[in-house]
């Protein structure tokens, strides 16, 4: 059975420019333990932060920000603001140059290419393969945010665009290293389909035309987080490496030693 995710602490606050904002505190792990408030949060991109967004992520004490997008996305929304005292870290988990002409048309397409590229299922299938390759490809690079979160990176906010694939993943592969719970881990993820966290759709047509009902139910499987999705990410791991400690060991390089540390440092201690 599904376990509910505790609320986070009341002293959260709702940001004006930065969606999908959250701490990945108080999950449950296997061996009864939870994830501790206060050490690893996730947000989409930091770019349009406010001057109060700046003072609340400033107040976090944040050691690392980690930014999965490419080259692409930053000529889409900007850079992230930058935060004193605060280690940015660019991890980009996508090529720009893999699937341009396809987001091209994602902002730029009308209804009848739209439907080309996404009806009958091609966008849903299109959210599972990458969301499996990310896994099986991006090795290397979930290594590297480990290894981080293990040696001095913490406390760190994880983010991509939306907050939700890229880093949604990431954040996946950090609570599986410590030892949380499957559900609980899909659980956090589908926050991010609350209506106040999801990613603000933007196309070069913003009329009613460029954006209607069926436009927007078209992108819906780009757009929003579905069980499916970070389904085949599991499944990916199962099935390339036979089980999540092979997955961290073997396709990670994560020692048993680094795992003890990422406990410490992201597990409540009492």
């Amino acid at each position: 059975m599904t376990q509910q995710v505790p609320q986070v602490p009341p002293t959260e606050t709702a940001l004006t420019g930065v969606r999908n904002f959250r701490d990945v505190g108080g999950l449950p792990t296997t061996d009864g333990r939870r994830t501790a408030f206060g050490r690893l949060y996730r947000s989409g991109h930091l770019a349009h932060a406010t001057a109060e967004d700046a003072a609340f992520l400033s107040g976090l004490g944040l050691h690392t920000v980690f930014d999965f997008r490419n080259s692409a996305d930053h000529r889409l929304d900007g850079y992230d603001i930058e935060l004193t005292g605060v280690r940015n870290v660019s991890i980009p988990l996508s090529d720009p140059a893999d699937g341009a002409e396809f987001w091209r048309l994602v902002r730029d397409g009308n209804i009848e290419q739209l439907r080309s590229i996404l009806a009958n299922g091609k966008g849903t299938e299109r959210m599972l393969h990458m969301y499996r390759a990310t896994i099986v490809d991006r090795t290397a690079e979930h290594s590297r945010v480990l290894h981080a979160l293990a040696e001095d990176s913490v406390p760190a906010l994880m983010h991509c665009a939306a907050g939700k694939d890229r880093a949604g993943l990431s954040i996946a592969v950090s609570l599986l290293a410590v030892g949380v719970e499957r559900e609980a881990i899909e659980a956090d993820y589908l926050k991010s389909n609350d209506p106040h966290r999801r990613y603000k759709v933007k196309r070069t047509d913003m009329s009613e035309t460029g954006m209607s009902p069926e436009v927007m139910e078209l992108l819906n499987p780009l757009f929003g987080a579905q069980s499916s999705y970070l389904a085949a990410a599991f499944t990916a791991i199962d099935e390339t490496w036979g089980s999540t400690d092979r997955y961290l060991s073997e396709g990670l390089g994560v020692s048993p030693q680094t795992r003890e540390r990422l406990r410490e440092r992201l597990l409540d201690q009492g």
